[in-house]
């Protein structure tokens, strides 16, 4: 079974080239808006889960985010994104999994940059609440 631990020997640009043009620009802007909301944020490729993950710095990390490129399209998660703000109910995922939620973009979508920046800095928040609470 593959190790779901961070690999920081993959740079994420060398993880993006294995997908087609599209969804290798689609994945790269999606790290700017998270890198934009979050500068400090710590970026790891996760092998095993096939994505790139965001964790917050600190003594101890707390991952909060993540891009997640497939063949036709790529996601901006949150995994304690049940627990996030999202009163226009724009995140997905209610239904197939308890806690995880995510933004889905196909190429050629427009990225509503502030609605962006607004789910990533709510999943900081989120995240920043003791894991006892969660």
């Amino acid at each position: 079974m593959p190790s779901r631990a961070p690999d920081e020997s993959i740079p994420p640009e060398a993880f993006l080239t294995g997908y087609p043009p599209p969804i290798k620009a689609l994945g790269q802007r999606l790290r700017g808006v998270v890198k934009r909301a979050v500068p400090d944020s710590i970026e790891r490729v996760r092998p095993g889960w096939r994505l790139i993950g965001y964790d917050l710095p600190g003594r101890r990390r707390v991952f909060f985010a993540w891009v997640w490129p497939e063949l036709e399209h790529v996601h901006l998660g949150f995994p304690h994104g049940v627990l996030m703000d999202d009163p226009k109910a724009e995140l997905k995922g209610k239904g197939i999994t308890k806690k995880a939620r995510w933004l889905t973009y196909q190429p050629g979508d427009r990225i509503d940059e502030p609605q962006a920046l607004a789910h990533v800095e709510e999943a900081v928040r989120v995240a920043l609440i003791p894991s006892s609470l969660r």
